[in-house]
Order: structure tokens, then C-alpha cells, then sequence
């Protein structure tokens, strides 16, 4: 009886046990967390991380200011606007918070398959919507005026009606491959040391650069056929259509690494202009590469998505840095180098003195026009301006150009070269001898596959280096292929492409087509004579031409005229804000805006009538984004404060605005109220101090039988003595207010220093 007793106690307690680690477990039924509240917390502690590691880079940097280092400048430069800054803390949140919950295991699949793919869609939706990127998901609002069925918003959006985020701004760039991350998420190709490509392990960046792309400043073969400003074109489209923000979080968030100090692998709008199509592109591609891949225009296509891709932007058409010349030719009124010694590119970077003080912007123009572009030449890349020099501001070291664009492509999880040249249709390398036919140079060939081990490795950016040009062009195959889809994506994707015919009238369109860069030139700068064809490098004088034979557009295609018997007028000036006139099916309509900061209230479009117009105007009313709870423009650290049109955010001393404008920094320095208290608290003491030796001095002057007395001394000031009879007694001094003991007729010799 007394065994099955202790027998049933034991098997209840074993069965409770059980079954209140059921209920408790993560997921349980009563007291364990649910999955929501377990996102939740994933994506609270991946926000305080990447907030963490934000103002611990603006913490540095506000130290930092007096020595700036290359890489910080260059960080400086790419600073996002407030909303583009927004977009990316969310996407680096949510990038944290993925990775947090496939380390938790919530995954439908045995660990070999990709988080992103092993995830839920229910849980990367709940993520996605938590982190604060789902609003940079879905459709933006289109604008239903008349002015937007005739001209673009500055950001892109809206372009094209039925996906109003295509070629928009503050948005993902295309992939037209899937992304290769060694982790599936967001850790590069190379990243972890014991990872194998077809046997072989990534050579670092750097050793790329030095053993293929470093040539020296003096090894530079100049381009027969176009002008340096062919690359300087290059280089400004270049940084209208790629441009990328810097991350909200330069340091890796969830391990707290600076990028800058460790090199452990720890965790737009698109103003395609009629020169870049018509004069720039076709040069790069070889006629016969961009009949192929670009061709003549038939019109604007909405299947078709005008998003820059990151293979285009990170690698393709990056070719150019191949084609820099590390001098700033500079040339006089005669086209002649007598500016004083060779200007390099270091000493040029980020010193505009140069161009207040040294003649301006014309005689770098005339060097653009007149003096050939650097030839990309295998052997000759990347001189040591870009791979040595580049940012040299003080000794805080430079930065390597090539090294960068290299793990840029691996940063952005660009595939392999094989893989893009499989896309683009070209046969795929497998040899030392197939490399060999596609870059026309056995030594080269040899150089990369030493690095490499294989062709599939290649970073794509090197390979698309190293191939051999096509016929009439500046890049080879496989780069022609990349830059031709992207520029015919750009141009058939636009629904305000200049030959769409709903844009522009004939009249219009016909003035555009006599429209170029040499134009421009003679319109912008004090040259009075240039080449008929920019690009072509010209000899002076005889290929150059002046301004007054150089033809330019014609605006009065743009004029309109004001309809008859209109008895609306305009409205009075909108405070804050402003109007513009629109024609609608032959009415005149104003189409209402405000200022930064301000929103409307009343309608946007108001239409002309035989009555006079149809609505009131509407008035511009102040935005209160302190009341944003949802998106709160202040970081918790700062005060918000409304303004007109705007708002601050406030610091209590001693912290003080971090470079977002928004985040409050530790200066490192006490508050001003702490200093102020120890300056008046150090004045008390030497007051009291002060107070207290004139009393003491007063009473031993004043009473003989003081405990310490002055006695004659040798003349160089008193003796004094302890308790005792004194020998000789000074007299007080006539005026002890002065805290003075002058000299009496008791003393003698006696000097007493009572202050």
C-alpha cells in the first residue's frame, strides 16, 4: 500500500512537470510568449541596436571633426536627406531582426535552406511592417492634377500609373540575378576565410587591386579618337542615376564593430538627358552593340521597369573609373598648359579654393575638350591616384577606388562573372584558354586565374574590366550587354521620355533634337569656341568652332498663349505656399502647392469657368510633426519643438544635435551649469579664504597675546614666534581695513605681509 502511495506521487509529480514545461515553453498555451510578441521584441532589440550603433557613429564623428579622414568624407558626402535617412535605419533594422529570428530557429525547413526563403511569409511580413519598411513597399499616393499627366515628380514616383514605385526614389535597386550571400542574408562573398568557390577561397579586395588593377601615374595611354570629357560625362550621369545613401549605421549594429578601425569580417528621379542617349551611350557600346541591346525608340512601354539595377550601378558602369586620368589638365585662353605645375588628382579632391583662385571653371574646361580621355588598357586600370591617393586630406590615410568598387560588388551580392555573362548570353569561361580568347591577353588571363583559381569566381566588375573591346567601343561584351539594358529600360520605361509623342508637340521635339553639350558649354561657361561634336577630342584651333554657329533650342515652342475672354485672373498670393497654370482640354486650371512643412487644406486644382473659378483657393496650414507618434521626427534622446514649416530637436546641455539633425550626442564635456557652479563655488572658497586671513591678521595685530606674534627679523621680513613673551611688539597698523601692516615706529626693520 505504501509503495503504490509513494508510486503515485511520483507519477503526478513527473506528469505536472511535464505538462507545465509544455505550458510555459516559448509558443506555449497559457504563460509562453506567442510569436507576435516574440517578433515584437526581436525587432525592439534589433531597433536599439542599429540606433546604437547610429549614435555611436555620430558620437565619433563629433570628435572627429578636426581630423577628417578619407573614409569619413566620403560618408559625409552621401549624408541622406531625412527621408531617404529614414529608409534606411528601417532597412537595417529589418535586416537585423532577420537575421535575429533565423539565429532563434523560427524556420519552416532543416537550417540548409536561406533565412529569407526558411522564414514564414507571415513572419517577414510582421517584421517588414515592425522594422517601419513596409511604407516604403507599398504605392505612394499619385497626384491627380493637371500637372502631373504632364510633368515628372522630382523623386520619380508616379512615373508609371500602375507600379507608381518603379524608377522612384528611396527605393531597392533592381536584381536581375538572384543576390549571392554567403549566409543567405547579407554577409559577402569572401566573408568567411573558410568558404570555397569551386576549391578555391575569394582573394581579398586589396590584393586584387595590387597584383592586376594598380598602375602606376606615368603608364597612361591616351584615347586617339575622344575627349577627357567623355569620361567626365560618364562620371556625372553616373552619380545622378546610382546614387546610393550612406547606411544609417556605418558600424555592423548587432557586434558594434567601426568599419574603420577592424578588417575582421564581423558581422531619383532619372533625368536621362538627349545627350546621354543620342551622344554619349553609343560611343561606349560600339554602334553594333547598341543596335542590339538599346535600338531605335518605338515608344513608351509600362511593362517595362525603368529601376536602376545593382549590377549596372555597382559594377557595369563603373567601367569608367578605368578611363580617369590622374591629372587635371588645365589650359589657358590659347589652349596651352602655362597654369603653373601639373595639377594631380590628390590635390585636387575637395579643394574648391582651386577654382576661385586659379582661374576658374573655363580653363578645366578647355582641358576637358582639348585632351584625350585615358584609354582603358589592361595593363594600365587604375593609376595610383585612385588606388593610392585617393582623398588625401591629412594623415589619416587614403582610400583604394578599386578595392572599393570590388567589395561593393560582393557588399550588394552580385554573382559571379560566369553568372552575368550566362545572363547576357555569352558562353561561359571555364578555362585558362577560354579567358585567355575573351580578354585578348594571356598574361592577364594568367594574373587572374592565379587569384581566382576559376573563372566562376571572378568578381564581375574585374572581369568586365578585362574583356576586350568591341568594335568602335569603349567596353566589351558583356558590360555593352549591362549598360545597354539598363539605358533601354530608362528610356522605354519613361512616360516623359522626350520623343514620347504625348509629352512633347512636334514643334517642341524638333527644337530638343538641336540641343547638345556644346551648347551648354557656350551657354554656362566664358568659352567662345568649342568642337562642333563635345566628345571628340579637338586640336585648337582648327576643330573648334565659335558659340555663334553652335545651334541651341528655340523656347518660344513653350509658349502659351492665354485663352480668349477669360474672366478668372489670378487668385492672391498663397501664403506659404504657391500656384501654377496648367491647360486642361483647353481650360486653364491652377494647380496649388505648399512650401516644406506646410499641407494643404481646400482643394489642390481649381478649373477656370465663364462664372470665374470653380472652387475657393485653398491655404497652406503649418504641419505639427512633433505630433508624429507613429514616425516621430525627433530621436528619443532630443526634445521636438514645432516651428513654422519645420520643427527642431533640442538637446539638454551637455549633449548636443548629432549630424542627423535629430540625435542627441554626448559632447563629452560638463554642463555649462556644472561649470558655473565650480567657478562660483572656487570664488566662495577663495573669498572665505581671503575673509578669514584678514580676520586672523587683524587679531594678531590687534591682541599681544596672540599664540603667534612677529619679532624683529633681519630685515628681510618678521620672525615669528609661538606663545611666549614676546621680545618686541609691532603697533597696530593705521589703517587695517587696508590689509596692509605698515611700517611703525615700534617695528624698526619689520615688514608685515598681512593680506
Amino acid at each position: 500500500m505504501r509503495a503504490r502511495a509513494v508510486l503515485g506521487v511520483v507519477l503526478a509529480v513527473t506528469c505536472a512537470g511535464a505538462v507545465f514545461s509544455f505550458l510555459l515553453r516559448p509558443g506555449g498555451l497559457l504563460w509562453g510568449e506567442t510569436e507576435e510578441s516574440q517578433v515584437r521584441g526581436i525587432v525592439e532589440a534589433s531597433r536599439l541596436l542599429v540606433d546604437k550603433s547610429v549614435y555611436a557613429a555620430m558620437r565619433r564623428n563629433l570628435h572627429k571633426r578636426e581630423v577628417i579622414s578619407p573614409a569619413q568624407l566620403l560618408s559625409f558626402s552621401k549624408l541622406p536627406e531625412p527621408t531617404s535617412r529614414a529608409a534606411s535605419r528601417a532597412a537595417e533594422v529589418m535586416e537585423a531582426s532577420v537575421q535575429e529570428a533565423a539565429r532563434r530557429g523560427h524556420l519552416r525547413s532543416g537550417p540548409s535552406q536561406l533565412p529569407t526563403d526558411a522564414l514564414s511569409e507571415g513572419l517577414l511580413s510582421a517584421i517588414a511592417n515592425l522594422s517601419g519598411c513596409l511604407p516604403y513597399m507599398l504605392p505612394p499616393r499619385c497626384p491627380a492634377t493637371c500637372l502631373a499627366s504632364k510633368y515628372r515628380l522630382i523623386s520619380g514616383a508616379c512615373n508609371n500609373r500602375d507600379h507608381p514605385r518603379w524608377g522612384a526614389s528611396n527605393t531597392a535597386l533592381a536584381r536581375w540575378l538572384p543576390p549571392a550571400y554567403e549566409d543567405g542574408i547579407s554577409e559577402p562573398r569572401g566573408w568567411n576565410p573558410h568558404f570555397l568557390y569551386k576549391g578555391f577561397p575569394l582573394p581579398p579586395v586589396r590584393e586584387v587591386t595590387r597584383r592586376i588593377i594598380h598602375a602606376s601615374n606615368e603608364a597612361v595611354t591616351g584615347d586617339d579618337r575622344y575627349s577627357d570629357l567623355l569620361t567626365a560625362w560618364g562620371q556625372y550621369i553616373d552619380h545622378d542615376i546610382a546614387f546610393t545613401p550612406q547606411s544609417a549605421a556605418p558600424s555592423a549594429p548587432w557586434v558594434g564593430a567601426d568599419c574603420q578601425l577592424t578588417c575582421e569580417p564581423r558581422s531619383p528621379c532619372f533625368p536621362i538627358q538627349i545627350i546621354t542617349l543620342r551622344d554619349y551611350v553609343p560611343r561606349i557600346l560600339g554602334p553594333e552593340a547598341f543596335g542590339r541591346h538599346v535600338g531605335p525608340y518605338r515608344g513608351y512601354d509600362p511593362s517595362v521597369d525603368p529601376t536602376v539595377s545593382n549590377v549596372f550601378s555597382t559594377a557595369a558602369f563603373r567601367f569608367g573609373h578605368a578611363t580617369i586620368h590622374p591629372l587635371v589638365q588645365r589650359l589657358d585662353a590659347r589652349f596651352q598648359e602655362h597654369l603653373g605645375p601639373r595639377l594631380l588628382l590628390r590635390d585636387a579632391f575637395f579643394r574648391p579654393w582651386r577654382l576661385l583662385e586659379e582661374g576658374g571653371v573655363d580653363p578645366v574646361m578647355r582641358g576637358l575638350l582639348a585632351r584625350p580621355a585615358k584609354l582603358q588598357v589592361q595593363d594600365q586600370l587604375l593609376n595610383e591616384e585612385l588606388t593610392e591617393r585617393l582623398f588625401v586630406l591629412s594623415d589619416a590615410g587614403t582610400l583604394d577606388l578599386a578595392s572599393i568598387n570590388l567589395q561593393r560588388g560582393r557588399d550588394h551580392g552580385l554573382p559571379g562573372y560566369n553568372e552575368w555573362r550566362q545572363f547576357c548570353g555569352l558562353s561561359r569561361l571555364e578555362t585558362r584558354a577560354d579567358l585567355g580568347a575573351a580578354t585578348a591577353n594571356g598574361s592577364m588571363a594568367d594574373r587572374i586565374l592565379d587569384l581566382y583559381g576559376h573563372p566562376d569566381n571572378i568578381d564581375v566588375w574585374l572581369g568586365g574590366l578585362a574583356e576586350t573591346f568591341l568594335p568602335g567601343a569603349r567596353t566589351g561584351p558583356l558590360f555593352a550587354c549591362l549598360v545597354g539594358k539598363q539605358m533601354k529600360a530608362l528610356r522605354d520605361g519613361d512616360r516623359f521620355w522626350w520623343e514620347h509623342r504625348a509629352v512633347f508637340t512636334e514643334a517642341q521635339r524638333r527644337e530638343l533634337g538641336r540641343h547638345s553639350l556644346s551648347r551648354v558649354i557656350c551657354d554656362n561657361t566664358g568659352l567662345t569656341r568649342v568642337p562642333r561634336d563635345a566628345f571628340r577630342v579637338g586640336q585648337w584651333p582648327q576643330d573648334f568652332e565659335s558659340c555663334d554657329r553652335i545651334p541651341g533650342m528655340d523656347l518660344r515652342a513653350w509658349r502659351e498663349a492665354p485663352p480668349p475672354d477669360d474672366a478668372c485672373g489670378f487668385p492672391d498670393k498663397v501664403e506659404n505656399g504657391g500656384f501654377l497654370l496648367c491647360d486642361e482640354s483647353g481650360r486653364r486650371v491652377l494647380v496649388f502647392s505648399c512650401h516644406h512643412g506646410f499641407q494643404l487644406q481646400g482643394p489642390e486644382q481649381v478649373t477656370c469657368t465663364r462664372h470665374g473659378w470653380d472652387s475657393q483657393p485653398p491655404v497652406c496650414r503649418d504641419i505639427n510633426e512633433c505630433e508624429d507618434e507613429v514616425d516621430p521626427p525627433c530621436h528619443a534622446s532630443a526634445r521636438c519643438k514645432n516651428t513654422k514649416g519645420s520643427f527642431q530637436c533640442e538637446c539638454s546641455d551637455p549633449h548636443v544635435p548629432g549630424e542627423d539633425g535629430r540625435t542627441c550626442v554626448d559632447s563629452g564635456r560638463l554642463p555649462r551649469a556644472s561649470v558655473v557652479s565650480l567657478v562660483l563655488g572656487a570664488m566662495l572658497v577663495c573669498s572665505l579664504a581671503g575673509l578669514t586671513w584678514t580676520v586672523v591678521c587683524r587679531w594678531m595685530l590687534a591682541d599681544p597675546t596672540s599664540p603667534l606674534l612677529p619679532v624683529e627679523g633681519d630685515g628681510e621680513g618678521p620672525s615669528w614666534l609661538g606663545r611666549g613673551k614676546p621680545r618686541d611688539v609691532c603697533t597696530p597698523p593705521r589703517d587695517a581695513s587696508a590689509g596692509l601692516a605698515e611700517q611703525g615706529p615700534a617695528c624698526g626693520s619689520q615688514v608685515l605681509l598681512c593680506k
